[in-house]
């Protein structure tokens, strides 16, 4: 590996971590922490704040989990590679040094499960635990999760209904029907910013050997699950503002934007747009999340 700086080092550290998908983290928490506010009308903030950096700290590890994982096992080719360069399989960081961030990302989010496990109960022990062990094994072990068909179920069940009715517990002291509904709608964009990842490397993956949706099924399946996961969310908000509260609604201001990525990923050749078109999926499901937060918490005070 060559010498670098300082500065440069830390860039390495960050683009490893992937900062553009961290969002998809911290917005199942924010969804989970409204509605239970809603509910109750209060909000414990140091608990909110644990939450928060235990859901980072277990989206960091998977993202430099995976980042070594995949280098070591040759599907990070530099040479074919159309996404963001990786820091790994560029020689800019040691395999062991990124191996042992991830382990201190897990480690760190364990040690704060524990003590929201002490607030919580065994619920959210076990949520925890369970989203460790998913977590490395998405991109370790005998079979990792990201060499599968599972992955968007994966993001879908972990980064939707489990962040946002495990968050809504730890605020609200029991499960609820509302944050699992919440969180089956907010994870279905957080699978599609994976489904743009998977559609864009789906060659290179192929040679490699995994065996994605977008491998498996090819290239027309892809663009209808992406369809369908950033179209569904939306359907399903008339219906429950209407039997609910009409809070639901707000989400729907950025049906247009959800419109304009669906084209784009069906139009536009596979290439680095396709680079921009996952942030830009991951920040559509971050804004969806906050105007979901501000209906849910301000259409319910007052019910």
């Amino acid at each position: 590996m060559s010498t670098a700086t300082p500065r440069l080092l830390l860039q390495h550290w960050l683009s490893a971590s992937r900062p553009r998908t961290l969002w998809v983290a911290v917005v199942p928490v924010l969804v989970g922490t409204a509605l239970a506010a809603a509910d109750t009308g209060q909000v414990a903030w140091g608990v909110f704040a644990v939450t928060v950096l235990a859901a980072l700290l277990i989206q960091v590890g998977t993202n430099l989990h995976n980042d070594v994982a995949d280098f070591e096992r040759g599907a990070d080719d530099p040479g074919t590679r159309l996404g963001p360069r990786r820091a790994t399989a560029e020689g800019w960081l040691p395999p062991t040094a990124v191996k042992r961030a991830a382990v201190a990302a897990f480690a760190g989010a364990g040690a704060l499960g524990l003590w929201l496990a002490w607030i919580g109960g065994w619920p959210i022990l076990a949520i925890g635990v369970a989203s460790i062990v998913c977590a490395w094994g998405y991109s370790g072990g005998a079979r990792p999760i990201a060499y599968s068909s599972l992955g968007e179920m994966f993001v879908w069940l972990f980064f939707g209904l489990a962040a946002v009715a495990g968050s809504h517990y730890l605020q609200a002291g029991r499960f609820d029907g509302t944050a699992l509904l919440a969180g089956a709608l907010l994870g279905m964009p957080a699978a599609a910013v994976l489904v743009v990842n998977n559609y864009r490397d789906r060659e290179n993956d192929a040679r490699a050997g995994r065996r994605t949706v977008a491998v498996v099924y090819g290239a027309r399946a892809s663009r209808l699950e992406y369809a369908t996961l950033m179209t569904l969310p939306f359907a399903a908000l008339p219906v429950l503002a209407w039997l609910q509260r009409p809070g639901w609604l707000w989400p729907l201001l950025v049906l247009p934007w959800a419109a304009l990525l669906v084209r784009r990923f069906v139009t536009e050749p596979v290439g680095p747009a396709f680079n921009t078109l996952l942030g830009d999926t991951a920040r559509l499901q971050f804004i969806y999340g906050l105007l979901l937060c501000v209906g849910v918490y301000w259409g319910g005070l007052g019910d």
